[in-house]
Parts: structure tokens; sequence; C-alpha cells
């Protein structure tokens, strides 16, 4: 690697790949590999190798964009910003401080999730706050916490998985939505262990599986209290693990025990053969885990769904021990830590929730400001969208694209119109910025240090490696100017590490303690895994360089004792779990519908996903030549037997119909599909926007709603 080359990590997946930037002799940068990173070894996908490509001018913003009637026109950063100041001052006097809303995005750093949170509790005083990561894994965060006491992605490192016995990987398709860690899973086969694969679809990552299970989209669920009910029926439970570290066991057993095999095989579609087969390989192997992803959690029962997989976990004691447990592939860049730190509507830095009078009380200590004024939790990501124009009269959105990304994404639209002012920070002119009454230009990755937190909970920083080009500003600046204007001159510095020094306080003690990582030791190694607490009478370490004040930090595993060189937790949960007895959870859950079913009228099912040249909502990776040459546009995948039914054959434009709108892509016929089920990528705006057909119904718990499964029906485009 050539002295010159900046180290850091790529701008997209939660992989958070290792890289290298080298600056080329004609101006800007290319990517060279970094072989020391231990999750990728120097490999990239074609999104890694190609995100340079967002750093040229002719693709990002560059100057601040304000309305003007129909129009967006360029303007100096005063006038944007003094615009924006004064109507958000004007709405709060008028319609109170709720009536300003805040969207944040799972991409951003975890200086500016922490900054963005901060800024909404305390300068706008707003509870109206939330973030597109509650579209990500947030059933499996709900899940996670009621079992465990504590939410991760992932609780043991990617370097497990080859030397576990067996990984059911369930909806996930990992070939394509982070293929440098397909390699884990291909040495896990080599390693004579088994990979069992959970997904409607033959997808690339289904072909590499010793056995591929296609369940009926949406009955998932059922799907693994039948394996449950069979691991009780011949006698592989851990009764020694369950006895010693859980509770709950008795009613869990009793629910799963009304799904017998043949009654699941009818819900799902997955054979009774199939189901002993499953059980056999995954209880046989002393180590085993389950992985969940947005098949199971993007549902409105996404948090049971996830919590059945994870009483599999622990009725066979394959969680809590080397080699072995659940976790859950976080998908955005920094969804995991954007999250953590405060841009979710009820959590405080350190993922402390925010009706817990002393975590309250700690972060308003280390902000400076009485408990009493920060606001309580607000509505979730959907809810608060859906509410924009009525008593949420504006929305400051950094880093998402909800146009594009949102379920029932026409009405999202219709309510982004319907605001009095809508505020866009972004590298690129998205959708959704094009929607806007100001545009911010802001510096993007390679142009700003800054860290992240990968599906690991493995903490990284990116380090700048080229200057912005002129007229481009932090998204750390504009929060700095936005408070100044609305009265808050001090709190909100635009260097990140100064940011970050004061995020290490404000999570200390918490779950998420982050209180002994600093940028040095992040510059120095390879990442450092949450929790990482600082020793209690370290500067830094509490609002007045004490931990005195703050809750103790609970102790989720191993190498989680305090000290000055705290190797950080790379397994948790191998001594106690995060609860207040240490013992994990089982949570009793049952079977039940989808929130809409097929009928006469709608009577195939939707799933959506992803492909490997292109990421999110599109909006940087459609710019990109070469992502665009592999991965064009949208596209509906059906079975053969439907589409002789419709009529259609290959590359026909095809209608995709839901209640709620419909949209039009070309046909892709294959037999890698169920037949009563159609797939369409999500990346797209326009007539082939799948986010315009999916449906807002929400969890419960999660409030995560449920993209991978609605009613359609489908017909030539003629019809």
């Amino acid at each position: 690697m050539p002295t010159t080359s900046t180290p850091t990590h790529c701008p997209y997946c939660a992989l958070q790949c290792g890289m290298a930037l080298s600056p080329l002799p004609t101006g800007g940068v290319e990517v060279v590999e970094r072989a020391d990173f231990p999750v990728n070894r120097g490999a990239l996908c074609g999104k890694g190798r190609t995100a340079p490509a967002l750093l040229s001018s002719r693709v990002r913003l560059t100057s601040p964009l304000v309305r003007s009637g129909d129009s967006l026109v360029p303007a100096g950063w005063d006038e944007a910003l003094d615009r924006i100041a004064g109507r958000l001052g004007r709405i709060r006097d008028e319609h109170g401080p709720d009536a300003l809303g805040v969207f944040g995005g799972g991409g951003l750093t975890n200086e500016k999730a922490y900054a963005l949170g901060k800024f909404a509790r305390v300068v706008l005083g707003t509870s109206q706050i939330d973030y597109n990561g509650r579209f990500c894994m947030s059933s499996a965060a709900a899940a996670g916490v009621k079992a465990f006491g504590l939410d991760r992605g992932l609780p043991f490192p990617l370097e497990d998985i080859p030397r576990s016995g067996c990984v059911i990987l369930v909806g996930s398709n990992l070939a394509e939505t982070m293929p440098p860690s397909l390699r884990f899973f291909s040495e896990l086969r080599e390693n004579g262990g088994t990979l069992i694969v959970v997904d409607p679809r033959r997808t690339r990552t289904a072909e590499q599986a010793d056995l591929h299970l296609m369940p009926r989209p949406g009955t998932d669920l059922a799907l693994a209290l039948g394996l449950l009910h069979l691991i009780v029926a011949e006698g592989r439970v851990d009764e020694e693990y369950v006895r010693e570290r859980t509770t709950g066991w008795e009613e869990a057993r009793a629910a799963a025990m009304a799904h017998w095999p043949e009654y699941v095989e009818r819900i799902t579609g997955v054979s009774v053969p199939q189901l002993r087969e499953t059980v056999r390989l995954f209880c046989e192997p002393e180590a085993a885990m389950v992985l969940t992803a947005r098949g199971p959690e993007q549902q409105s029962k996404g948090t049971d769904t996830v919590g059945a997989w994870i009483n599999l976990c622990l009725a066979t004691g394959r969680a809590g021990r080397p080699l072995s447990g659940y976790g859950c592939l976080t998908g955005q860049g920094n969804g995991q830590g954007g999250r953590e730190h405060g841009q979710k509507a009820d959590q405080l830095p350190g993922y402390r929730k925010l009706d817990d009078p002393a975590a309250r009380r700690h972060v308003a200590e280390v902000w400076g400001v009485d408990p009493d004024s920060l606001p309580g939790p607000g509505r979730s990501a959907y809810e608060l969208l859906d509410a924009l124009g009525g008593d949420v009269r504006s929305l400051l959105l950094m880093g998402s694209n909800p146009v594009v990304s949102a379920p029932h994404a026409s009405h999202v639209e219709e309510r982004l119109r319907s605001l009095d002012l809508l505020v866009v920070c972004d590298v690129v002119l998205s959708e959704t910025a094009a929607l806007a009454d100001v545009v911010l230009p802001v510096t993007q990755w390679a142009e700003e240090t800054g860290t992240t937190t990968s599906l690991e909970g493995r903490v990284l920083l990116r380090r700048q490696a080229i200057s912005p080009p002129d007229g481009v500003r932090s998204d750390l600046e504009v929060l700095r100017e936005l408070a100044a204007r609305l009265g808050v001159e001090k709190g909100f510095p635009a260097d990140p590490e100064e940011v970050f020094e004061e995020l290490r306080r404000a999570s200390a003690g918490g779950i998420a303690d982050y209180s002994g990582i600093t940028y040095g030791r992040l510059a120095a190694e390879n990442g450092v895994f949450w929790p990482c607490p600082a020793p209690a009478e370290a500067p830094g370490n509490g609002a007045d360089g004490s931990a005195r004040d703050a809750e103790p930090a609970r102790d989720p595993g191993s190498g989680s004792g305090s000290g000055p060189d705290h190797p950080g937790t790379p397994r948790l949960f191998l001594d106690r779990f995060a609860t207040p007895d240490g013992r994990a959870r089982f949570v009793p859950v049952t079977h039940r519908p989808v929130a809409e079913e097929p009928d006469d009228d709608y009577p195939v099912l939707l799933t959506t996903g992803r492909v490997v040249a292109q990421y999110q909502s599109g909006a940087q990776t459609r710019r990109v030549d070469e992502l665009n040459a592999a991965a064009p546009g949208p596209f509906v995948e059906l079975h053969p037997r439907l589409a002789a039914r419709i009529g259609a054959a290959e590359g026909d434009p095809v209608s995709v119909v839901s209640r709620r709108g419909r949209a039009v892509a070309p046909a892709r016929i294959t037999t890698g599909i169920r037949p009563d089920t159609v797939f369409m990528p999500f990346h797209w705006p326009g007539e082939g926007r799948a986010n315009t057909l999916t449906n807002p119904a929400l969890d419960p718990t999660s409030r995560m709603p449920e993209f991978k499964v609605c009613a359609v029906r489908v017909e030539t485009a003629e019809s």
C-alpha cells in the first residue's frame, strides 16, 4: 500500500470494509487494497471500489439551493441558513416545538447522529425526531433487548462464523447485499460446517447453502416455532442451560407446542422432512448460530418473529457460548451507532432510554441543561413522516431519501410536499431534496473524519483523505450555525473529535459505553468493540470529569471490567446476559398472519430487496456509471407459472398493483422464486418504485413497517 494512502472505511453497508484512498496524479483519489482489516481482508464489492466516483463535482451538490417558485436556485450559505433559522423560529413560536420535525439517517457518523439528536432536543426542544434506521433492524433490536437486555447487531465478531458448526441465515442475501462477508460462510462449509438459508427466493446466497428452505413470505414466525416444537419433541433441549441461564421457558415451550410440524408445513410450504433435517443439522454440532436480516424483521410481527428464532437458540443452549449465538446482520453503514447515540425517537446517547430519569439526569448534565427541559419520546419514523403537514409543520432531514425508501412512498411524498418548510442536507440532489425549500450541500465520507459502528459493534475511524469542494460544509457546521442563529451559541462544535469526546462522556455508564474509546486508539487499532468503559476516575468520563453520578455499567460478557486499556468486548454474554438477574429471557410468541393476506383481488405476495450493484434508495449508486451499467433499472421477478397465467414474456412490462398504488417494470422470469410470490428491488424512483406498493402496517413494539410482504395483483402493463 502506498505510504501516501489514507486508511479508511467504505461508505456503504454495515460491514464497513477497510480500504485506503491514494491520491491520483490527475487529482482525486483511487481505492487501494487494505488487507490488514480483518472483516474484508482487502476485498471490496463494486460499490466500494467505485465509491470515489461520488466525490466528483459532476454528480454532487456544491452550493446551497433555495426554492424560488417551482425551482431551486443557488444561494449563499448565510442566505440559506438565515432563511432556515427564521422560518424554524416562526413555526416554533406559532405552533410549539413539536411542530418541528427532524429525520436522520443510518449513514451518518456517530458524531453527526449524536449532534443531531442533541440539536433536536436542546435547540429545537422537539420530541419529533427519528431516523431511517427504524426501517433497518429495529425489530431485531427490540427482540434482542427483550431476550438479552441489550441489542448489538452481532454479539460476536464475524471471524467466529467459520468455526461454528451450523448457521441458519434467515432472510438475507449476503452475496448481493454484503458480498465480502460471503467468505465467512464459504469458510464455514470448508471447515465442515453447514449453512441453512431461509428465503422465498433462490438467491445467490441460497445457491451456496447446504439446505435452502423457501417459506411463503411472512411465515418465518411459524417456521421458527415449528422447529422449536420438533426440538422439544425430539428431546434436543439443553435442559441444564435452560435451567441455569434463562427464565420463561415453560410459557415459550407451551406456545411452541401448538405449532406441530404438519400445521407449520401448511402455513409455510416447508415440508416436514425439511423441518426435521433443519433441526438435525442445527442441533448435532457443538456450536451453532442463527443470523437474521430484513426478511423476518421487516414485518408487522417482526419483533415476535426474531424472538422465536432467539428462543430456538436459547432452548438449544446456543447463546452466550463460544461460536454460538443469535445475531442480526445490520444493513446501513452506521445503522448500529446511529441509534445508540440519540437520533432514535426514544433514546439518548449510550443507548439510554429517554424516559429513564437517571438517563435524563446524566445526559442533561453533560449537555449543561435542566433534565426537565428535555422532551419525551416522539413518533417513530413512519409515524413521523405520516404526520408531516399536520401538527408537524417542518422537517430537517439529514442522510435519507424517504421519497424512494419509505413504505407507501406516494403518500410520504405527498406529506413532504405539504410541509411549511423542508430542509435537506445531502451530498446529491436526491428525489427528496428536489422537493425541499432549502438544500444544503454537505461533506461525505472521504472529505471528513468521523466514527461509525459496524454490524459487529466495532467502532471504527473514517479519516479525511481529501478536502471538500468549495461551497460544501459538514453537517456539524450546519448544526453549529443553525444553533447559533436559534440562540444556542455553545455546545455544537464542528470538530468531529471534539464532538466524540462529548459523546464519550454522554455514553459513559450506559449500555453502549464508548467512554474508553478515543480517536488515538481507533487510529492505532482495527476498531474497538463496545462496551468499552473508561476507568471510573478517568478525565472525561462524566460531565465533571468523573463517572461517579452515572449509572453503573452492565457487564454483558467477557473482558468487560474497566481499566486504562480496556480491550473492548468482542463477545457478549459469555458470563451473563445484560438483564438484571443475568439470565436470558424466553418470550412466548405464536404465529399470526401478515397484515395483508392475499384475496381474489390481490392474489399474489410481493417481497422486496436489493441487488448487488445498487444501494438503498440508489441516490448515490445510481450516479455511478459502472454500477448503473450493471443494474440499470427495476424489474419484477416472477415464476414461469405466474408469467404464463398473465401472458407475460421475459422483458415485457409488467404492472404490480397493491391497495396503495401501481408500479411497472420489466418481467424477469425465473424458477428461483415461489409461484405465489413476486420480487422487486427498491432502489429506483418513478413508475418502477417498489415502495409505492409496500404496506406501512407497523410492528406494535419496534414500529417497523411491513416492507417484506403485501398482497398484490400482477398483470401485463397493457391490461
